[in-house]
């Protein structure tokens, strides 16, 4: 027996429960969220979930990039 009371068809959320806003970008860096979208996530409609997690994938390469190591070190 299902009980179609319990199904949702909400936009599952992005979290992967590694919540450490970046300094600079201010987005998270494990869902890719900025602190506003977060915030207002349960309060979104569908549509503007769909629209953020279509947005994410172009958000990661900007944390991605490393700002340093050993060749930033060795060129100073």
């Amino acid at each position: 027996m299902t009980d179609q009371l319990w199904q949702r068809a909400e936009v599952e959320s992005p979290c992967v429960k590694i919540c450490v806003i970046h300094p600079t970008a201010q987005i998270c860096a494990g869902c890719y969220r900025t602190l506003d979208e977060i915030a207002r996530w349960s309060q979104m409609s569908p549509e503007d979930r769909r629209e953020v997690m279509a947005a994410l994938p172009e958000r990661k390469p900007a944390l991605s990039r490393r700002r340093g190591g050993r060749a930033a070190r060795a060129a100073r």
